[in-house]
């Protein structure tokens, strides 16, 4: 009989097991599920969607914390935000799936929103700061348990986690940046403000650009890949890739960057 698909539900579990990925994680996911091809019996988006919320909750079980970007970029665009029913911008049809959920419970950040189903799900979305890359954080508390980053068939740049690192470290290219706007809070549009460690957009030399980091990561076993069906899949420990910045950045200034600083 002809095979019809491209990967199965037991292949998802052992890549990430495969990618370190282990019972009890938090694991942090920006995915494009769809390069991964065809799963066997899967007719819809959310069927697809289903067997990798169940293969990964197999994998990191019932303590475990799944986190989902549901970014809106809503006072950005001079939006009102509404948690409940604000779409992600562009994160894929996994995030809104996740988003979506009956069991995941979604942060105030009117920007930069998570979505989270687990054990630490109240614990990553309950308080949203004025930084959004700041102190008390989602970023912070996601580094300090340790979470996994993770992407699915996505390239080096797409670790939202760096911005956090680069407010830590106070980079010489970004600034601290207020975005006003209102958040739909128990019916009522309410007056709110987050803070977001922004670049010149006029200045291409300081876009980002993590291939450098990638490239060490790898060569130090600390990036974890491996293949899905017709695509990748990657994991770094937060705390691995943290620690590694720090050191790094010393050497290169321009590390995370396209040109010099």
């Amino acid at each position: 009989m002809k095979k019809t698909y491209d990967f199965t539900k037991e292949e998802i579990v052992t890549k990430l097991k495969q990618i370190q990925i282990k019972k009890n994680d938090s694991i942090f996911i920006h995915s494009n599920l769809g390069l991964f091809g065809k799963l066997p019996n899967v007719k819809t988006a959310d069927e697809y969607c289903t067997v990798f919320k169940d293969a990964i909750f197999d994998v990191i079980g019932e303590e475990g914390t799944l986190v989902i970007p549901t970014f809106s970029l809503s006072f950005c665009k001079n939006e009102v935000f509404d948690k409940k029913y604000t779409p992600s911008f562009e994160c894929g049809i996994f995030s809104e799936f996740i988003r979506t959920d009956s069991s995941s419970l979604r942060s105030d950040d009117a920007n930069f929103s998570i979505a989270a189903i687990g054990k630490n799900a109240k614990f990553f979305t309950e308080f949203s700061p004025i930084d959004s890359f700041g102190v008390d954080s989602f970023w912070e508390k996601f580094l300090n348990v340790d979470g996994k980053l993770c992407r699915f068939n996505l390239p080096a740049n797409y670790v939202t986690f760096i911005h956090y690192i680069e407010k830590f470290l106070n980079v010489p290219y970004r600034y601290d940046k207020i975005f006003l706007g209102y958040s739909l809070i128990d019916g009522l549009q309410t007056k709110r403000k987050f803070s977001h460690f922004v670049r010149d957009l006029s200045n291409e030399n300081h876009s980002t650009d993590l291939t450098k980091l990638e490239k060490i990561s790898i060569d130090l076993g600390l990036l974890h890949k491996t293949n899905l069906g017709r695509g990748l899949i990657y994991s770094i420990s937060s705390q691995s890739l943290f620690s590694l910045v720090k050191s790094e950045i010393r050497k290169d200034p321009s590390l995370l960057i396209t040109g010099k600083i």
